[in-house]
């Protein structure tokens, strides 16, 4: 049994901010799945949103996050992000992170869909990947920082889980002592105690067919945070990124938001212009609404693809500002300062996920969710771009105040029993995981895609309850493998998606339902799911 002080789940940058924050109070395993690099952030194009320039304004950033959340974003949670913003994007550069600068010195601020101002801090298109590796050094070299990766965390451990092992009555309220992690490489399962844990797991885009994720973003948090009996909230607002890259041999690779910020044009393979027909403010429209117009004109023309046209611009201002999609393009053999780039929607973001007071901690006591695993209130019903990474060191370190002043209140347990694997065996039916991901993956596409109906919503249910019960008996007959739990967590996450998209009986922000085409003002709030023991 391992301990710990503080157990991170994840090394993005959510995981990566608190871990380097806590290790100066406490000790900190830090879990990676794979290797520790690879996460969501890792991908994030865009940047970090923040009012830096003297002409934005706080007000201005408020007010543009709640138009795009439509009507559910907890305004207070809004208003401290945002203000709190700038100091948060200076600890990164502290930190070692390199933005994009001019020639004056100034940082090169981008613009999004629904944004009013210039407030996008970037490395060119690649601004994740240079957060990852200035947070990550610092990591590595810590001392108080024990990174493993190739981990990955099975289940938590609860107080009520003990009791009820050892046949006890669970107390309450409940409490989280820490983890069963597996060591993917040596196949074994490690229980970690530890005083606080905190998930950091990103997102869940792999329980679609088509998503911007890595193949990493299977949903464990929420699952996990789901089974341990953690409330989780708005599941059904799944944020489809317009433009993903349309290429037989391309696989899940971003088109930045910034290019259709630098003027970029969405055209039909006619060369027309749609968006306009759809919104006012044409490609600069909240995602959200530019991915039901391309999914419409797609079901419309039959056509496999639209067109991203940034053939306005010089060779020269892309290769410099966009060098990470000039090249993948160019691999493909698109010239995108020549050719338009096909492009179509695709699974990227949760808005949704263990639902967290103000300072990330959820319903569980000793339980913190910090990033895109967590459902803080601040995206709505539709995440504004850029704010996913803003929100991430906000919580962050709203978090680490919160630990460090209760650090002892927290208790190590002194026993955690060993991992029992019963009568499991080794699978020789590796089959049997690939092809239900693939079933899950496929009728999540299109049964609970962009536009619902409540008959395809049903229909999903159906074959969730179906997959759940086969996984459930292949689980405890066979020996744990990454695979196994991974398909696990997925089949979990998407029938919290498909119930949650049951109970909303209106059309909001990313959830979009032909059964119920409007918002209704009596919707107005969360959609709740928690695990009844």
């Amino acid at each position: 049994m391992k301990r710990c002080d503080f157990l991170v789940i994840g090394s993005g940058i959510a995981g990566l901010s608190f871990a380097l924050k806590s290790a100066e109070v406490g000790s900190v395993v830090l879990l990676s799945k794979t290797e520790p690099v690879e996460s969501n952030t890792r991908y994030a194009q865009g940047g970090i949103a923040a009012v830096w320039d003297t002409e934005d304004t706080f007000e201005s950033h408020v007010e543009d996050t709640l138009n795009a959340g439509a009507g559910l974003c907890r305004r207070e949670v809004v208003e401290f992000t945002v203000r709190e913003g700038p100091a948060r994007v200076r600890e990164l550069i502290e930190q070692g992170v390199s933005f994009s600068a001019q020639d004056s010195g100034a940082y090169d601020l981008g613009r999004e869909g629904g944004h009013s101002a210039r407030r996008i801090l970037h490395s060119k298109d690649q601004t994740g990947a240079a957060i990852m590796n200035a947070l990550l050094a610092r990591a590595i070299e810590h001392p108080n920082i024990e990174l493993l990766d190739n981990h990955m965390a099975i289940d938590l451990i609860t107080d009520s889980w003990l009791a009820k092992r050892a046949g006890r009555i669970a107390p309450v309220p409940d409490r989280v002592r820490g983890a069963y992690i597996l060591d993917v490489g040596a196949g074994a399962v490690v229980a970690v105690a530890s005083k606080v844990t905190v998930l950091c797991t990103g997102g869940a885009g792999k329980v679609y067919r088509y998503t911007s994720n890595p193949d990493i973003a299977s949903g464990d948090g929420v699952a996990m945070a789901y089974r341990a009996g953690a409330r989780i909230a708005n599941m059904e607002f799944t944020q489809f990124h317009p433009t993903c890259l349309y290429h037989p041999a391309a696989k899940n690779f971003l088109i930045t938001e910034a290019m259709r910020g630098e003027g970029g044009k969405l055209r039909l393979r006619d060369g027309r212009r749609f968006m306009s027909d759809y919104d006012e403010r044409g490609e600069l429209a909240p995602r959200d609404i530019v991915a039901r117009a391309i999914d419409a004109e797609l079901k419309r023309t039959g056509e496999d693809c639209v067109f991203l046209d940034m053939t306005h611009q010089s060779r020269e201002f892309l290769a410099d500002r966009f060098p990470g999609i000039s090249a993948r393009c160019e691999d493909f053999g698109i010239d995108i300062s020549t050719d338009p780039i096909p492009v179509v929607p695709a699974a990227h973001y949760f808005c949704g996920g263990v639902q967290v007071d103000h300072y990330g901690e959820t319903s569980l006591r000793d339980l913190f969710a910090l990033g895109e695993v967590s459902c803080t209130g601040l995206h709505g019903s539709n995440r504004l771009a850029s704010n996913s990474l803003l929100e991430a060191v906000v919580f962050a370190q709203r978090a680490f105040e919160t630990v460090s002043g209760r650090l002892g209140d927290f208790a190590l347990i002194d026993e955690i029993p060993i991992w029992d694997p019963g009568t499991a065996i080794d699978s020789d039916e590796q089959v049997v995981i690939t092809q239900t991901w693939d079933e899950i993956r496929r009728f999540m596409w299109n049964y609970v895609g962009i536009v619902r109906t409540t008959r395809r919503l049903k229909r999903a249910r159906h074959r969730v309850d179906l997959v759940q019960d086969e996984i459930r008996h292949y689980y405890w007959d066979f020996r744990l493998s990454g695979d196994l739990i991974e398909l696990r967590n997925l089949a979990t996450v998407a029938g919290l998606v498909v119930e949650s998209a049951l109970r909303r009986r209106e059309s909001r922000g990313l959830h979009y339902t032909l059964d119920y085409p409007d918002a209704q003002a009596r919707w107005l709030s969360d959609t709740v799911l928690q695990r009844r023991w």
